[in-house]
């Protein structure tokens, strides 16, 4: 199965990250207590296309329920690193393959994610992989600096919880 969905840069871009006054630059610096609009497109484009952050990845970020799907719970993953919130991160880490600390760049801006393949890590399979390329920027003006994230993610479920446990490969570029 080959599913493939997009966020671009334009007015999403403009609430997740593309300036320092923005709701995931406010949230990241501590700057503001709860500064993301649920009303907000998602930034993983939506499990649903075009969903709102408090449809999609929000209430799974904050603990209100569980992703169903490996591929649920990657998309809750990169919403996690645009906003640059490593707590959900962390929880949602096999402990056997977890760093000890998982903190996010918050000078890097997350822009865009397609989700390039899905293999099992449905309801009731116990492991799934999901394929996926996520775009980001950094830096601005001269320092501006592009690049992708490319991975094939592994996820396992434990104890009826979906965990990342880590790449089946990557490539990064630029």
């Amino acid at each position: 199965m080959t599913i493939t969905r997009t966020w671009d840069d334009g007015p999403v871009g403009e609430i997740f990250g593309t300036t320092k006054g923005s709701a995931a630059w406010l949230k990241a610096s501590g700057a503001a207590a709860d500064a993301v609009d649920p009303r907000s497109p998602c930034p993983c484009g939506g499990t649903t296309a075009g969903a709102a952050i408090g449809e999609c990845c929000g209430p799974v970020i904050e603990g209100e329920r569980r992703p169903a799907t490996a591929e649920e719970l990657m998309r809750s993953r990169y919403t996690a690193y645009a906003l640059a919130d490593g707590e959900h991160l962390y929880r949602t880490w096999h402990p056997r393959t977890r760093p000890p600390s998982v903190e996010p760049e918050p000078w890097v801006r997350w822009v865009r994610l397609e989700v390039v393949d899905v293999v099992d890590g449905g309801p009731h399979d116990s492991t799934g992989v999901v394929e996926f390329r996520a775009s980001w920027v950094a830096g601005e003006g001269r320092t501006l600096q592009r690049g992708e994230l490319h991975e094939r993610s592994r996820f396992e479920r434990r104890a009826g919880r979906w965990l990342y446990t880590g790449p089946d490969t990557a490539v990064t570029g630029s």
